[in-house]
């Protein structure tokens, strides 16, 4: 870090929760690195833990699913004031809305660094259906993109492809750091439960995480007799457009086919109970859960998409299978509560490679480089007058 003040940095994420569950720990890192972090999100459960953490929080209005055009006005004039007062020397932007409005309110005030993490491409880039929708997203994020002193950060190389052979950003401008790192002691190699099997599926309560392909496939194994609870584990994020109706949710538990134990604070002690750790999902960023769940020695059943394929190594740590295709996914699971001893190994490999590749120092470090090296070259063009 350069010598002088302390660096601003700045997290936008829409939610108090995401930020928690996904980006405190980089924050720590940032804040032990000698910057000052602040956080701008909705707060609505975790404002008391950021500022606990000695964070600077500023809440805002801002709504992922609003399409009241007041509303998103307001928003960005909103974002426009608090970087005026703020006055970052770096701002990390988080997902969709507050990379698009990030970026336009950071150009407007001549922000020095900006950083446009995508934690997957998401729902607007998976429907294909909607193609006027997905080319003025696409419009959009080419425009506010291609701003100077700005880095886009993905999760997995299919995104980098998706973005750079699309013409939405240069590939000279991304970079590619898997997710945001997981502190492997709060995960321990847990020993196979003993009893009725449990199956998880731990995610947020929206079809594209592959939620009704899980019902399904827990629907056909007891059908055959399977002796399994079938868990789902998350809150509804009822902000999402692919949010499950909550009527929905009861009816799959009133009928037997799974329980949903709805949003779990104590994520090591679900994984202690499982026996198997599915993510059907049809694409992903990079699941902190298969990371959370293979540290803990599970192994997983995921599908062969985007972000899920480069954690789940098929038949060496889990096995994949095709997205959408609930008697695939059914089989995958059957396979897998049959073997304990491919269980057992598949969880060791999961573990050590969470090890290897994604625990949390080697993840913040690389962030932290990044960082850094934004904030020396806007230092360099400011000395040259060139903003």
């Amino acid at each position: 870090m350069l010598m002088g003040d302390r660096t601003r940095l700045l997290y936008l994420i829409t939610e108090d929760w995401y930020f928690w569950s996904h980006r405190v720990d980089l924050a720590r890192a940032a804040r032990n690195a000698g910057y000052d972090v602040i956080v701008a999100t909705r707060v609505t459960d975790h404002g008391d833990r950021i500022q606990g953490e000695g964070f600077q929080l500023e809440p805002l209005e801002l709504v992922r699913r609003s399409r009241n055009l007041f509303r998103e006005v307001a928003a960005i004039v909103e974002l426009v004031r608090l970087y005026r007062r703020v006055k970052p020397d770096v701002v990390h932007h988080v997902a969709l809305k507050p990379i698009l409005y990030g970026s336009l309110a950071a150009w407007l005030t001549r922000v020095p660094a900006v950083i446009n993490a995508f934690a997957g491409l998401g729902y607007t880039f998976m429907d294909e259906r909607n193609r006027l929708l997905r080319w003025c997203m696409k419009t959009a994020l080419k425009m506010v993109l291609g701003f100077d002193h700005s880095v886009v950060l993905v999760q997995n190389r299919d995104d980098q492809d998706r973005l750079t052979g699309e013409g939405v950003v240069p590939i000279s401008q991304t970079r590619v750091i898997a997710g945001s790192g997981i502190d492997v002691a709060m995960y321990p190699l847990q020993p196979q439960p003993s009893g009725i099997p449990v199956v998880v599926l731990p995610a947020r309560m929206l079809w594209d995480k592959g939620v009704g392909e899980f019902v399904e496939a827990a629907r056909r194994l007891k059908e055959k007799d399977v002796h399994a609870r079938f868990i789902l584990v998350g809150r509804r994020d009822e902000h999402n457009p692919a949010a499950i109706p909550e009527i929905r949710l009861n009816g799959w538990v009133k009928e037997g086919v799974v329980e949903w134990w709805g949003h779990r604070e104590d994520m090591p002690v679900v994984y202690a109970a499982a026996m198997l750790v599915v993510l059907p999902s049809y694409r992903e960023g990079l699941p902190k859960v298969l990371l959370e769940a293979a540290a803990c020695g599970k192994a997983l059943v995921a599908t062969d998409v985007p972000g899920c394929r480069e954690i789940v190594r098929d038949r060496f740590n889990g096995l994949l299978v095709s997205p959408r295709d609930p008697v695939a996914l059914a089989a995958a699971i059957e396979e897998l509560l049959s073997d304990q001893e491919a269980r057992e190994v598949m969880g060791q490999r999961g573990r050590n490679r969470v090890i290897a590749e994604w625990s949390c120092p080697q993840i913040t470090k690389q962030v932290l480089s990044l960082y850094d090296d934004l904030v020396k070259v806007s230092a360099i063009d400011r000395s040259h007058g060139y903003v």
